[in-house]
Formats: C-alpha cells, sequence, structure tokens
C-alpha cells in the first residue's frame, strides 16, 4: 500500500472500470427484478418461469454496453477531446486505453448475449410446451388465447406460438426476433473469434473484413425488438383480477371479475440507446473519406536495407504532432484495408515521414509495389486518414522523460528526437524537458540501419552546443551470435561502435530494468519522470510495475508515471 498514488490506492482507470460494472451491474439487478416480480408479467412466468428475467437482464446490459462499443474506435471523437482545454494529463492517458476499453465492453456483450441467447432457448421450448398443455391447465389456456378480431390493436394473445407445428427452429428463422437474433449472434461470434491475438498478427485481412460484420451486427440489433416476443399484462375494463382468476381460467369472460387478460408487446429501446453512438459513427466514416479523397503527393520515396520503407509524404492542410499516427490505404491493394503507422517526422518539418517494416500481406505488397518504381516517381495512389493523437504528444510535459521503443516501435521516438532537434535549433524557450533517456531494443543488426543516422546528428549537435547530458541512449541488441560475439571484440577499442556507428557502444542482451529506472531516480531526485513505452504488451507490464517500484512515496521526489501507444 506505500506505493499507493491517492488516497483510495485506487487508480483512475480502476475507478473508471469500476462506475462501468456498478452501471451493468445496476441495469442487470434493476430488470432482473422488475420482469421476475412485477404484476404485469405475472402470466408471462406463468408460461416460461425465471427464464424470463435471465432473459431480460442481460437485454438491458447489452443495451448499454453497446451504446459504448463504437465510441472508443471513434478517433476522431478522441484527438478532439485530446485537445479540447477540459482534458488535463489524468484524462489523456485514459482515452489512450480505449481500445482496452474497447475489448472490456466486447467481452461483456459476448457473456450477455450467451445468456441471453440461452435464456431464450429455454423460453421458446417453454412457450412450445405450453402450447402443447404440458405444463397444466393456466399455461394451456394462456398459450390458446389469440388475437380478438375485434380489437384494433389485436393485443390479446400472450403466446407467440401460435401453431401446435412449430419447432425451436422453425420459431427462429420465420420470427424478426428469432432471425435477427441468429443473424446477431453469428455475426458477434465471427467478430470475437476473428480478434482473437493469434489471427489479428498473422492474418490481419481476416480481422479486418470479419470486424465490419458490426454493420449487420448493429443493424440486427436496430430490428431485433420489432418482434415484441416478450408481452406483458395491460389492463382492461374491467380489470382482470389476477389473484382470483389464476385458478379459474374455465371463467374468463364469463364473469366481470375476470374479462379476458390482454397482452402487448414492450416498446423496442434498444434503437433509443445505439442511435447517437451511430451517428456520430457515421460522421466519423464521413470524415474519413473526405480525407481519403484528399491528394497525397510522393516528396521521396527510399528503400533501406533492413527492407524498412520510409515514405516522405506531403499533404495540404496537414498539420501534426509528435508522436502522432495516421492511417494509410492504398487501393491497388485493397480499396477497404486501412492500416496505422506512425509518424517518424516533426512537426516543425514540411512534410511528414513514414517507416514501414514488412509485416503482413498488405506491407509486402505496398513494398514489392514500390521497390520497383523508377527513381523519381510518384508511388501509387495512397489515402491518409489523421493524424490521431497517442501517449506521446505528452513527452514534453515532463521534465525527464524515459522512452523506451522495441523494433520498428522506436517509431514515436524518432518523431520526438527530431521535434527536440528543431527545438534546440531555434532554440525554443517553451521547452520545458530538460532530460530524456532513450532505449531502443532489437532482434536484428540491420533493424538500427535507418535510426542510427538520426541519433548521430543529434549526438552532434548536443556536443556542438555543450549538451551531451541532455540525451542519453542505449541500444540493445537481443538477437546475436558467437560470430557477431568476435567480430565485437576485435573492433571493441574503437571509439565508435561497430554496428551504429555512434559513440555510445550497443548493449547486447535485455536491459536490467531495475538498475535503469534506479539511475534515473538517483539522477533526478525530484522530478516527475514520464516512461513511454512502443513495444510488446509483455514489455508494458515490466515497465508499469517498475514505474509503480521506482515512485517515492515522497510527493518532493521522483515520480514515474507510465505511458504506452496503444492504436
Amino acid at each position: 500500500f506505500a506505493k499507493c498514488r491517492s488516497l483510495t490506492c485506487f487508480s483512475i482507470r480502476t475507478k473508471l472500470t469500476v462506475v462501468w460494472m456498478g452501471i451493468n451491474i445496476f441495469l442487470f439487478v434493476r430488470f432482473y427484478l422488475f420482469y421476475d416480480s412485477g404484476p404485469q408479467f405475472f402470466y408471462t412466468r406463468q408460461l416460461l418461469g425465471s427464464a424470463l428475467a435471465w432473459a431480460r437482464a442481460p437485454a438491458a446490459v447489452l443495451n448499454f454496453n453497446c451504446m459504448l462499443i463504437l465510441l472508443p474506435v471513434c478517433r476522431n471523437l478522441l484527438s478532439l477531446l485530446r485537445g479540447s482545454f477540459c482534458c488535463g494529463r489524468t484524462m489523456r492517458k485514459q482515452l489512450d486505453k480505449n481500445l482496452t476499453f474497447h475489448k472490456l465492453v466486447a467481452y461483456m456483450i459476448a457473456l450477455m448475449t450467451a445468456v441471453h441467447t440461452v435464456a431464450h432457448l429455454l423460453n421458446v421450448e417453454w412457450y412450445i410446451n405450453s402450447r402443447h398443455g404440458r405444463y397444466g391447465p393456466l399455461p394451456g389456456n394462456l398459450s390458446m388465447l389469440e388475437d380478438d378480431d375485434d380489437d384494433d390493436h389485436h393485443t390479446t394473445f400472450l403466446n407467440p406460438v401460435q401453431s401446435d407445428s412449430t419447432t425451436p427452429t422453425i420459431f427462429a428463422f420465420t420470427t424478426i426476433a428469432g432471425l435477427t437474433g441468429v443473424v446477431i449472434t453469428l455475426a458477434l461470434i465471427l467478430m470475437i473469434t476473428s480478434s482473437m491475438e493469434v489471427i489479428r498478427r498473422s492474418y490481419f485481412e481476416v480481422f479486418w473484413y470479419t470486424h465490419h460484420l458490426f454493420i449487420i451486427f448493429f443493424a440486427g440489433l436496430v430490428f431485433h425488438g420489432a418482434g415484441r416476443i416478450v408481452r406483458g399484462q395491460v389492463s382492461t375494463d374491467p380489470p382482470h383480477n389476477t389473484t382470483l382468476c389464476k385458478d379459474h381460467p374455465d371463467k374468463w369472460g364469463k364473469i366481470s371479475e375476470c374479462p379476458i387478460p390482454q397482452f402487448a408487446g414492450g416498446f423496442p429501446q434498444t434503437w433509443m440507446w445505439v442511435i447517437g453512438p451511430m451517428v456520430i459513427y457515421i460522421c466519423e466514416r464521413l470524415l474519413r473519406f473526405i480525407r481519403y479523397l484528399q491528394a497525397v503527393r510522393y516528396k521521396k520515396i527510399v528503400m533501406h536495407p533492413s527492407r524498412v520503407l520510409e515514405l516522405q509524404l506531403v499533404k495540404s492542410g496537414f498539420k501534426m504532432d509528435v508522436g502522432q499516427y495516421v492511417f494509410l490505404n492504398c487501393p491497388e491493394i485493397s480499396q477497404l484495408e486501412w492500416h496505422p503507422f506512425t509518424m517518424t517526422s516533426a512537426p516543425e518539418e514540411e512534410f511528414f515521414t513514414i517507416h514501414i517494416r514488412q509485416a503482413g500481406d498488405w506491407t509486402e505488397k505496398l513494398i514489392k509495389m514500390v521497390e520497383n518504381l523508377p527513381e523519381g516517381s510518384q508511388g501509387p495512389k495512397i489515402g491518409v486518414d489523421g493524424p490521431f493523437g497517442t501517449a506521446s504528444e505528452d513527452v514534453f510535459d515532463y521534465e525527464v522523460s524515459m522512452l523506451v521503443g522495441a523494433g520498428i516501435g522506436v517509431t514515436p521516438f524518432a518523431s520526438i528526437l527530431k521535434s527536440i532537434w528543431y527545438k534546440f535549433k531555434d532554440s525554443n524557450p517553451k521547452l520545458r524537458t530538460r532530460k530524456i533517456y532513450f532505449y531502443w531494443l532489437c532482434r536484428e543488426t540491420h533493424a538500427f540501419e535507418w535510426f542510427a543516422d538520426l541519433l548521430q546528428v543529434l549526438e552532434k549537435e548536443m556536443d556542438e552546443r555543450g549538451l551531451k547530458d541532455f540525451l542519453t541512449y542505449k541500444l540493445f541488441l537481443t538477437g546475436w551470435d558467437h560470430t557477431h560475439v568476435a567480430h565485437v571484440m576485435v573492433h571493441f577499442d574503437k571509439d565508435t561502435d561497430v554496428i551504429t556507428g555512434l559513440k555510445q557502444k550497443t548493449h547486447y542482451g535485455r536491459p536490467n530494468w531495475d538498475k535503469e529506472f534506479e539511475q534515473v531516480r538517483q539522477e533526478n531526485p525530484s522530478s516527475v519522470v514520464g516512461t513511454f513505452l512502443c513495444g510488446p504488451a509483455a514489455l508494458a507490464k515490466v515497465l508499469e510495475k517498475k514505474c509503480v517500484k521506482y515512485s517515492d512515496v515522497d510527493p518532493r521526489k521522483t515520480k514515474f508515471y507510465f505511458n504506452k501507444e496503444n492504436f
């Protein structure tokens, strides 16, 4: 508990999660009790039992979460919130967890869909059994009620199964609720299974196309309640005395106390929950389409030996901040696919740069298209959507920053380091940051090639300005063999590193993070340190724990705050 940063020992993220979970529990309990004890559903419960409440309570939770599921993926909305005056650093950190929240909501939707579906499968079975008189005279009589031809509203019947030949399969494919339910469930199963990490990383196109079944999912969701399968009792004149009449169904319509009960389905409410987010998302897609139509020109195309493609692009009216990312679309490869890439250029430059490593079919096709082009020619037509904000935007809000990149995850920090170079060049008085620690972890030596040039320029610039202590960088080669070690030992006495050509020698193996954090803490005894990662989830867990471990309880001493790129 000594490491808790607030009196309640809960992070804001935890509090928001608790609030979200509390609303889910409240909705579930409220609607469960409403359908389990509400007098208007007394006769309905005679047919369905407790499965009625178990079907309707998850439906209420589903409405709430289907309202939320689209909002975390409205990138322009999130960028707007990030840039607003009311969004401080703490709130921006929560916005950076948008995809985590999106997945959390999706898990809740999957769970509630499973409960809702199972309960309604039981309901259909019990509707059919009640129609056949297997549960006694009262359910049997209720099931035989039919529409009154003299009633303009046709609200008399309770059991939607109006034929003795109806089976669960027939009911599922001949009713609005049943058919849309099947479509919704199948779409949800495909979306969730294709979102698994192994499929998303190895077969991104499968994930991308399958995830767009959300259009069918929401269309089915809007119409799902139109069938009004679950029906409740409505008032009659004279009123139907349930206490008296439930034991005498043979007297219904024959005595004044027991007029034939009438029933009506509830008004569909799902569309009211999801219409707002759907409109916001449609506006989001329209804005993306407008951006797609805007022309993008190639300033320069560079193919690095490590098969990392560098694109320098120009787009009218394009403005960016450090660490931001864009989505790219290449119609010659796919009209629909958009892939995120962090920009490696600085805001001070007149163009924006993207480095693309071959990883998957889409990037492989793009690289093959570009590397065969004549020198100086324009590449294939490309669409750019963005830029969008990330955690790295906040790097200059900290006195001291630790930047950790793994592989191609170094890209946002290339933008940051370039921007720092421009700020020093222009003697920018607004630069608050006074110390940066940069760590780059790579498996192969070739991965260092394209970034080493930038570090050499920064190294030289800092030395000339007497600021060589401003930037401390360490490169770690995590994949190497004995032949490579022997080569390094031969050239050990050289002033520059044999791999990168930098004065800072490359380290072999993985960093000792306890040692690194302790060093930062000792060198900055009273600073707020922002730790930024663009890399795998396993490394994120390690760094987040170290930030907590090495943050001092005394607010006047060193504090570490963890930030991770998510897109």
